[in-house]
């Protein structure tokens, strides 16, 4: 005990007298200089009378310089993260100590030394020895405190793996903060040998004792040239266009690339830069930017109230548990009728969120009994319904499932939500609404309706008892299931072919986060009523999407993998109706999100058309219920497989009886 008490007194010591320690430093070292610059004034031969000057000048220039130096903080710098900005700040209070102690020395000295110049040169000397002087004593100790930080934390480090020769790609501000991360961090096993930038005046520069080896053109050459085992991407705003071409040449070159992340991305996350590296994903190569979404609105609207989403095991609804959940609400609720997708959202709530107080709770949206219950146990204050069918060609042949479920379970759970007294209801749409040329469509622009309905109703209620409904339109989501993201990715591990529809099938495409971030900016900014779009930017072509997923995987559209075409299928359309978005939509504070302006069906036409529609459901009857959407929405144009589905249906019916 005597011992480690003893071995602690020392550190303990410095830890308490840490400034005084760095004033005796400063002043050893302001006396140095002073002295030294006296030195060579004279060329190391003192006269008598600037003998006696040194002796009493000495002691007022380093006590002015010292009391500089503590204005302008400098014994309060950590000398182990020494920067440029210190090494500034050291030079600024060394000019400033300078002319301070050059006034006093020039009030005092003439007094003393009448007869005897004090020599100006001097100060000029002083000045660059004290600021030399300080600037190596500060580099030295931060070497030192390098050095001993390594020998400490050697033994608690990982093996180094085997070192990976690797040619940053942008030698901007990403570039060299990722080149700082690699020499800070070797056990990540990357060696840096060279940056690429697209800008040719660049070339031959050397950023941290690296060298710019080239341009994109040049990639090949520099990878043969230099045995580059990787590429690293330091692009945060590259376009879709250059992530593809960098993709391109890399294949070239035999070589595999990835991609750092976005700054901001790195600030939020606050993990190591060089750590979060990842391969370039297919959002990388689409080129359109991510909606940019009122974060503290959206936490305000959240923060310290109970959630509620149903489909929460579904690619959507799971996004959306993730992102409430790190806004802070009392407690999340995951309603869903796949036991086996609620066991797994669970698991990944209560690993990511251990503090967070989930509930899974297994039903069906059919069963409006089982609805009130959740709603009553828990009481939560937001509703986001996402569970739905939402598979285009199964839709076609299963006419009266997806009403079931996406028109009828979607007025049960607004209902329960209205008569538990909810704040919001958000249903989860789809652009297909649009136009409608399925019977996936048609049914989420009856539920958008249905939604529209409930909210006209909610306005004529007591303020107290108000429950705000909205809806969200939105298009594909990259990787969600049932998309064909998850399906290239198959096809291309088989070896192929990748089958697209048709060569001119476009979609308009978003990620999920960006998807589950816009549902929660309505929540937040609706006022009851809407249905919200999100201006989604230019459609992708599916073939073009189909070429961008083989090059991801190091090969060669139409070498490698073959592409072929399978035929437009039940329901699918071209083009998305999304053309006519500006003329069908009404602007919104945010400039990416607009509410689409179509006037809605009063309440009670609504709700005796809807009656008409159950009960031909419950009937089975397929022509009438083909007829009432119809009516209900004059836009929707039925496929000729639904049609020629009902025709048969209604011949084998009318042959039975």
């Amino acid at each position: 005990m005597f011992l480690e008490r003893g071995s602690r007194e020392p550190k303990d010591m410095l830890r308490r007298h840490r400034r005084l320690i760095v004033d005796v430093i400063h002043l050893a070292l302001v006396a140095c200089a002073f002295a030294a610059s006296f030195l060579l004034r004279f060329e190391f031969a003192l006269a008598p009378p600037y003998t006696r000057m040194l002796v009493v000048s000495l002691p007022l220039a380093a006590g002015a310089k010292l009391a500089v130096f503590r204005v302008f903080g400098l014994r309060d710098l950590a000398w182990r993260y020494l920067g440029f900005i210190d090494l500034v700040r050291i030079g600024a209070s060394n000019l400033a100590a300078s002319a301070a102690a050059a006034l006093l020395l020039h009030s005092v000295i003439g007094r003393i030394f009448p007869g005897t110049p004090f020599p100006r040169s001097i100060y000029i000397i002083d000045l660059l020895a004290a600021s030399a002087l300080l600037a190596s004593a500060h580099a030295a100790a931060k070497a030192m405190e390098d050095a001993r930080h390594r020998r400490v934390t050697a033994p608690r480090r990982a093996p180094v793996p085997p070192r990976q020769r690797v040619a940053i790609y942008g030698a901007g501000n990403a570039g060299v903060l990722l080149l700082a991360e690699i020499h800070a961090n070797p056990e990540l096993g990357f060696e840096a040998v060279g940056f690429l930038d697209d800008n040719p005046l660049k070339r031959s520069l050397r950023i941290r004792g690296v060298r710019v080896l080239g341009t994109l053109e040049e990639l090949p050459a520099v990878v043969y040239n230099h045995a580059i085992d990787m590429v690293l991407i330091a692009l945060p705003r590259a376009t879709g266009a250059q992530i593809t071409a960098i993709l391109e040449q890399c294949r070239a070159a035999r070589v595999p690339a990835k991609r750092a992340p976005a700054l901001e991305d790195l600030a939020c996350n606050g993990d190591v830069l060089a750590r979060q590296i990842r391969d370039v994903r297919i959002e990388d190569l689409l080129g359109r930017p991510l909606v940019e979404l009122d974060a503290p609105e959206i936490r305000a609207s959240i923060k310290g109230r109970v959630a509620l989403v149903t489909g929460a095991g579904g690619s959507i609804g799971a996004e959306l548990c993730r992102q409430i959940a790190r806004h802070g609400p009392a407690a999340l609720v995951g309603f869903d009728h796949s036991e086996t997708a609620l066991y797994e959202i669970d698991r990944e709530m209560r690993a990511r969120f251990p503090r967070l107080s989930f509930h899974p709770e297994i039903g069906s949206i059919r069963n409006p009994r089982r609805l009130e219950e959740v709603l009553r146990q828990h009481s939560p204050a937001s509703v986001y319904h996402a569970a739905a069918y939402k598979h285009v060609p199964m839709m076609e042949s299963q006419v009266l499932e997806a009403l079931e479920n996406n028109v009828f379970g979607t007025r049960n759970v607004a209902q329960a939500a209205a008569e538990a007294g909810c704040r919001n209801f958000v249903l989860i749409s789809s652009d297909k609404a649009v136009q409608p040329a399925n019977v996936m469509g048609a049914t989420k622009r009856l539920a958008e309706m249905v939604v529209q309905s409930m909210a006209m109703a909610s306005g004529r209620a007591q303020a107290t008892t108000r429950t705000r409904f909205m809806a969200v339109r939105f298009g594909n989501v990259l990787g969600s299931s049932g998309s064909v993201i998850p399906v290239f990715r198959q096809q291309i591990a088989t070896g192929g072919p990748l089958t697209v529809t048709h060569p001119e099938m476009r979609r308009f495409f978003m990620t999920a986060p960006e998807a589950a971030q816009l549902v929660l900016e309505a929540a937040a900014m609706g006022r009851g009523g809407e249905i919200f779009a999100l201006e989604m930017g230019e459609p992708v072509r599916i073939l073009d999407l189909a070429r961008k997923m083989v090059l991801l995987s190091g090969l060669e559209p139409g070498h490698d993998i073959e592409i072929e075409f399978s035929g437009i299928r039940p329901g699918e359309k071209l083009y998305e109706e999304l053309s006519a978005y500006e003329e069908n939509t009404l602007p919104t504070p945010h400039s990416q999100i607009r509410i689409f302006s179509g006037l809605p069906m009063s309440t009670g036409e609504l709700a005796r058309s809807l009656e008409k529609l159950r009960l031909a459901v419950l009937e089975g009857d397929a022509g009438r219920v083909l007829l009432y959407l119809q009516e209900l929405i004059p836009t929707y144009n039925p496929s000729n497989f639904v049609q020629r589905r009902v025709l048969s249906r209604a011949l084998e019916d009318r042959a039975y009886a």
